[in-house]
């Protein structure tokens, strides 16, 4: 890193993809006592998605960081002890409980919209009777509640669910656990603590500190990727960001004005890389253009793509090694085995890689085999056939 006077300072592309790597947790070594919740706290923000493939996008997460962490584990650390809460962030995501303080401008906004995608006949009515079974009952589930759905099509909610959400909307009602995927609501004044219970912090407050963590998190990042990282708004970034704490850099290649974490600039990045697959909505890779900016890798979630015109799969995973992008596959599970439907590598070298991190997850999600289906290549599934083989 080299530092011109009087000028930014000025990152190789090289210390710019392992400044966010480490920032990440993925490269040095884990925090494993801190665990799941050392995850959560570092990345600011797990990504909330329905497909279970391997296991749900909130599970990957922190496997991909701290290995082959007990799945009941990872799920007991987001969802006891009031460590955390569900909220709009990136999208749906589980968030540190200290957060929620910083989404106060989110719920004033939302507030003040006066209603979400749903208007309700009678908005008072139906979330006084919201708040009454919350109060006399404790935590409940839209199911607990009186029903999610009215009778009609998926989308078409009951009356109840949308006053309950709209109530998680504008902070008055609070998710900290979910229960076999429903969300489990609770009065907010009941479940946050008492000294982060309240909306104090004015709009630029909350955006200043959502900044900082955002740079934080990201390690090193253009004024797009802080945005993306909370969904900002390109201007509320620029308002604060002179006094986030960010320091300006210039980043080989990236072409765009970039702001770094000072402590990130303090030291090299340095230590042991990790080699496994990604969740698509993963925090390193879930911004397709910073993706390709800083690992030269595009990656397009294909779950939502016609069958007939998916590249790569279904839920094509990524696969980092050596703090690179080197391949990705598509996995299923077939009974105890677990089934590469499709996999591509970057480089003929990859398949001992690949190999190796399909063999870990494998043993994660209880399979005791592992089955190249198709690849990009006839000499590709081969090379990664003959490294399971060996491992």
């Amino acid at each position: 890193m080299t530092t011109p006077a009087a000028a930014a300072v000025s990152l190789s592309a090289d210390e710019a993809r392992r400044i966010a790597l480490r920032a990440q947790g993925f490269l040095g070594a884990p925090d494993r006592r801190a665990g799941v919740r050392g995850v959560l706290r570092r990345l600011g923000a797990v990504q909330l998605d329905t497909i279970s493939v391997l296991a749900r996008s909130h599970e990957l997460v922190p496997y991909a960081r701290l290995g082959a962490v007990g799945r009941g584990t990872v799920e007991a650390a987001y969802w006891s002890q009031g460590h955390a809460f569900e909220y709009w962030s990136h999208a749906a995501c589980i968030l540190p409980m200290e957060e929620w303080p910083h989404f106060a401008f989110r719920r004033r906004a939302n507030r003040a919209r006066g209603h979400r995608w749903h208007i309700l006949a009678d908005q008072d009515r139906s979330t006084r009777a919201v708040r009454d079974r919350l109060r006399a009952e404790g935590p409940l589930t839209s199911t607990g509640l009186g029903g999610a759905k009215n009778g009609g099509e998926w989308f078409q909610w009951s009356e109840t669910k949308i006053a309950v959400e709209w109530l998680l909307d504008i902070g008055e009602v609070v998710c900290t656990e979910r229960r076999s995927w429903k969300r489990v609501y609770d009065l907010a004044e009941r479940a946050v603590p008492g000294a982060l219970f309240h909306d104090g912090l004015d709009d630029r407050e909350c955006l200043r500190r959502l900044v900082a963590l955002a740079g934080q998190s990201l390690g090193v990042g253009t004024r797009a990727d802080i945005a993306d990282y909370h969904r900002l708004k390109g201007e509320q970034v620029d308002a604060v960001i002179a006094d986030s704490g960010l320091v300006p850099v210039e980043v080989e290649g990236w072409g765009k004005p970039a702001w770094a974490d000072p402590a990130a600039l303090a030291a090299a990045p340095r230590g042991r890389h990790r080699t496994t697959l990604l969740s698509p909505f993963d925090s390193l890779v879930w911004d397709r253009a910073r993706t390709e900016r800083v690992f030269g890798f595009t990656h397009r979630l294909e779950a939502y793509v016609p069958k007939a015109q998916r590249i790569h799969g279904y839920f094509a995973m990524p696969l980092l090694a050596g703090g690179r992008l080197r391949g990705r596959v598509d996995p299923a599970r077939e009974g105890s085995t677990l089934v590469a439907r499709q996999l591509s590598l970057t480089s003929p070298g990859d398949a001992r890689h690949m190999a190796a991190a399909l063999r870990e997850a494998a043993e994660w999600v209880g399979c005791d085999a592992v089955r190249v289906e198709r690849a990009a290549t006839p000499q590709e599934a081969a090379a990664v056939t003959a490294e399971l083989a060996a491992l």
